[in-house]
């Protein structure tokens, strides 16, 4: 069945908006290292604009609301969702840059990531309106923006019977009393690690994605890199796979799944099948370079 019945057909991104300087490098740096790195790029990023993209090129509506800084990165940053066609109206321009990851890829296109916030440290629930909160729609969100202001749209968001979806990512130890306002929790092992201590449930993957759901009554979604992705349908585990794709970046595979699956719930998909399209989204994510 639907998490929620098909409605107002559109995804509410409420998150983080980035440009990403991005290093291929053979491998990557030891702390106190320092290594030659062979390319460097400026590319769109940032989970909220990444997840808009996604959820937009997997047929959904979306409206992305963020912050960019006065500076020449904004434009750069924005430039896929406008030509995508994302609603940008709700982007706030303010005194602070644009937000910025430093991304190292590795020849295996692993990486690691360090995000410096700047303009999304500034992205407050308010900005969201009450008109785009309507029954039957989904809003969005990951934590790249102020927890608070995460905490508070999503309770706004659910007593208005929004769809609420939160990609958990970077990991955080979560407030509990948050889970009574999703209707889908999304994250990858090491998200529900962080998760599990918090709230002393099991590591194991079917083990958290059974209790966290029983627990709190949320749909949770746990994504496994290459070995796809598993969640709870009725009871049941379900898990989907991967098709075989030659990776070039792994870089905004995690994004591009939520992205593609919150797209699927909108229009009404179940969630076993949300999750086989969120799988495969991610995975053809992982033969391109950049995050979008």
């Amino acid at each position: 069945q639907p998490v929620r019945g098909p409605g107002v057909a559109m995804v509410v991104v409420f998150g983080s908006i980035n440009l990403d300087l991005v290093a291929r490098v053979p491998r990557i740096p030891a702390p106190g290292e320092t290594i030659a790195g062979r390319t460097l790029a400026t590319l769109p990023g940032g989970k909220g604009a990444n997840q808009a993209l996604a959820a937009r090129h997997a047929g959904a509506a979306v409206a992305m609301v963020s912050a960019v800084g006065r500076d020449g990165f904004a434009p750069i940053a924005l430039a896929n969702l406008a030509a995508a066609g994302v609603d940008l109206a709700r982007v706030s321009v303010v005194d602070a840059p644009t937000g910025v990851a430093l991304v190292n890829v590795d020849d295996r296109g692993e990486n690691a990531i360090t995000v410096v916030p700047g303009a999304n440290a500034h992205v407050r629930a308010d900005d969201v309106p009450d008109a785009l909160l309507a029954p039957g729609g989904t809003l969005l969100m990951q934590l790249e923006v102020p927890v608070a202001e995460v905490v508070a749209l999503a309770h706004r968001a659910h007593a208005r019977g929004t769809t609420v979806v939160l990609n958990a990512a970077p990991a955080l130890a979560l407030p509990a009393a948050l889970l009574g306002d999703l209707d889908v929790l999304v994250v990858n092992e090491h998200e529900a690690a962080a998760c599990a201590r918090a709230w002393r449930l099991p590591e194991s993957p079917t083990g958290f994605v059974a209790e966290t759901s029983d627990r709190f009554g949320v749909a949770v979604v746990l994504t496994l890199g290459a070995r796809g992705a598993l969640t709870q349908v009725a009871g049941e585990v379900v898990r989907a796979a991967p098709p075989a794709v030659a990776v070039v970046d792994t870089t905004g595979a995690g994004d591009a799944f939520t992205g593609a699956l919150a797209a699927a719930l909108d229009r009404g998909s179940g969630l076993a099948t949300a999750l086989a399209q969120g799988v495969h989204a991610g995975a053809y994510a992982c033969a391109h370079a950049g995050a979008q």
